[in-house]
């Protein structure tokens, strides 16, 4: 490691801990030459494998740009963003896992309304209106009822209703 002092090739490790989650070390430096100190962080790299786009294009994964449809998504919505880092850390993990080069944007695009679905019904809507570009009201509706129909309780309770029931006032 060079040191940013002196630029010295010759630097030596004086402490090293783990911070943040168990996936990052931290290491203390000293310089051998100068005897200044500083400290590096070490992460491992993982390739996060190539996105393939329906019309044929292959593009890099970049977290920017999923973390930016979640958030448009999400917008004006009461989701703690702590909730959003782990839906993007969770999307992350399947494609390491997925163990393929390349993963198709549909099925990227399925995670994240998966995620948005647990998150909050009206962010999966705003998603799924654009991601499934709905032809008519009708498809629309039917998105909307089937995702009312199959959310699971334990998230029913904390969201509101998207479609009132027969004989509800408005």
């Amino acid at each position: 490691m060079r040191c940013p002092f002196c630029s010295d090739m010759d630097t030596r490790v004086i402490d090293s801990r783990l911070v943040g989650e168990g996936d990052q070390v931290r290491r203390r430096r000293e310089c051998t030459k100068c005897t200044e100190r500083f400290t590096t962080y070490e992460s491992a790299e993982l390739n996060l494998p190539r996105i393939l786009k329906s019309d044929g294009r292959r593009e890099p994964f970049r977290e920017d740009k999923l973390r930016g449809g979640i958030l448009r998504a999400i917008e004006k919505r009461p989701v703690a963003m702590d909730k959003v880092e782990v839906a993007i850390a969770q999307i992350k993990h399947k494609l390491r896992t997925e163990g393929e080069r390349e993963v198709n944007s549909r099925k990227l695009g399925d995670w994240v309304m998966e995620q948005l679905r647990t998150l909050d019904q009206v962010a999966y809507v705003r998603f799924a209106s654009v991601y499934r570009s709905f032809e008519d009201v009708r498809a629309f509706l039917e998105e909307i009822e089937k995702l009312e129909n199959d959310l699971p309780p334990e998230i029913k309770v904390s969201q509101l209703d998207l479609l009132k029931s027969d004989g509800e006032e408005s």
